[in-house]
Order: structure tokens, then sequence, then C-alpha cells
């Protein structure tokens, strides 16, 4: 059993609770997943089944895309509703049209402070650990992309929103960040991921009504890799891990070599003396389903 599976997880739950979940369903030890999602958030999980995990980095999972709801005029300490509220500012006078206008400053390549209660790691402890006893430690701004960044609607204190961003953004920071732009503050609410890359969360299903028909062949979820269906005696070669010279039309820095039955078997590198073979897949032994 190998493949991709696109969860829709529930808010109240972890990402490991869910890859455990898909190891006793099916009975397989080997899952991973493309990045967590906090507890609190729902929506898309991609996992990696069987040998699949050795393609996860393969992925073209950016940007992300949430939706989800903020609340002006409170700021928390965790930057998310599950923090003690440590300031509280009168929103009287904002508008739809000034938070708006606010959001705009966020679009594009910026620097991002990562928040206390987060895994970021500083001098080999993840800053939740010093947050919990109190401790706040100086964090160096890393660099994010914001693609868009939506502001659907204002019910006061509430805005919705939506989001598209690179990998690595905390979007519960974005809100606390446009809340102190506001001069309010502001914390997450609700948070839900809609999209990683070409996946969308429509064609997720809840862990617990998945199927060995929901996965998704590696050599499809590897789009927009090129792919090179090989003749039985080259793809021998490459399942032995030699180097081939196989024709590829345009530029890119890997290749997804195709069985003769078009199973994906490999993924390949460039090198000046032909494309080698970086991660090569046992034979298949179950059947996936074509989408």
């Amino acid at each position: 059993m190998r493949g991709f599976l696109l969860v829709d997880k529930a808010e109240g739950v972890t990402s490991h609770d869910v890859v455990s979940a898909v190891r006793r369903k099916f009975g397989i030890r080997r899952v991973g997943h493309a990045g967590t999602l906090d507890p609190v958030c729902s929506g898309l999980l991609v996992l990696a089944v069987g040998p699949a995990t050795r393609l996860l980095r393969f992925l073209a999972l950016e940007p992300k895309e949430y939706v989800g709801t903020m609340r002006l005029g409170e700021t928390t300490d965790t930057q998310d509703a599950e923090g003690e509220v440590v300031e509280r500012h009168d929103v009287t006078g904002l508008t739809l049209e000034g938070i708006r206008s606010a959001a705009e400053a966020f679009l594009g390549e910026t620097l991002q402070v990562p928040p206390m209660y987060s895994a970021v790691k500083i001098k080999g402890k993840k800053l939740y650990e010093y947050a919990r006893k109190g401790e706040e430690v100086p964090r160096e701004p890393r660099p994010i992309k914001v693609y868009r960044f939506d502001i659907l609607s204002y019910d006061p204190p509430d805005a919705e929103f939506r989001v598209q961003c690179s990998g690595g953004t905390y979007v519960r920071t974005l809100a606390h960040d446009l809340g102190q732009r506001l001069g309010v503050g502001a914390h997450l609410c609700r948070l839900r991921r809609t999209a990683c890359g070409e996946f969308n969360v429509e064609d997720a299903r809840p862990v617990e009504d998945l199927t060995e028909a929901d996965l998704i062949p590696p050599e499809e979820a590897l789009d927009p890799m090129p792919v090179i269906r090989l003749p039985r005696p080259v793809a021998q070669l490459v399942q032995n891990g030699n180097l081939v010279r196989a024709p590829v039309m345009a530029p890119t820095e890997f290749v997804g070599f195709l069985g003769p039955n078009g199973e994906l078997i490999a993924v390949a590198e460039e090198t000046p003396d032909g494309w080698k073979p970086v991660v090569v897949l046992p034979p298949e032994s179950s059947t996936t389903r074509k989408r």
C-alpha cells in the first residue's frame, strides 16, 4: 500500500492523532504528513503512506490557503483563542474598508517574528517550552510571502478572512500583527486550511471515512514534476540505482521515472552524466486508485 491521502482534519485533534488513526485503520506503520496543523485548526492534511513517505519533499505544497476568523480588540498571549487575554481595546470606529487597507501592508515578501507559543527551536529548546515557564526569548524574523490577505467581512469585533501564503507563515501572527497595525490588537479565533498547492480540502475526507480507494498514486501526486515512461530494460537499470540518459523537454531539477505499467519507480536528479535516482521505490504490491 502506497500513495497519498487527503484528510479533512477536525478541530481538537493533533496531526499526530490523525497519523496514528491512519496507521491503525490500514494496519501500516509508515505514515507521514506534509506539514502539521495545530489542534485548534481544521482542514487539509496531506498524508503519505508506505514508500510514498520518501516522496514528501517532492510534493508541490505551496502556496497554502486558509480561511478563518480573527477577533479585533483583544490580544492574547498565544495569539489565538487558546490563550489568556492580555489587552483589550475599543474597536468603535473600525470599518471593513479600514481593515482591508491595513491588511494590504502584509502582501508580498516580508519578515515575520515567530510566536513564543510555537515549535521553533532556540538553543535546543522549543519556544513554547520557554513560554510555558513565563520566559520570553529574542527571536529572529523569518522571511515569508503573503500572496493574498482578503478581509471577507466584518461583524464587530470579528473579521472573516482568507489568506494565501508561503509555508512557515504563522497565520495567527498575521492576525496579531494586523491588530497591532490597527492599534486595537487582535487574535485568531478560528482557522481552516483549504489548500496546499494543487491539493484542495474539497477533495479530502474525514479520517474515519478513508478507504484504500482514496489513495492518490505517487505518479499523480507529484504533478507538475515531469515524468517519463521507461521501457523495461531501462526501468530495471533505474531500479538498481544506475544513472540513465533520458530526454526531458523542459528544464527541471527532478524527474519522475515510470515503469512499463505506468507506476512511479523512481525520482531522479540531473547530473552532468545523466539522471541519477535519488529515491527508488520497491515494486508495487497493491493496487491504488487512478484518478
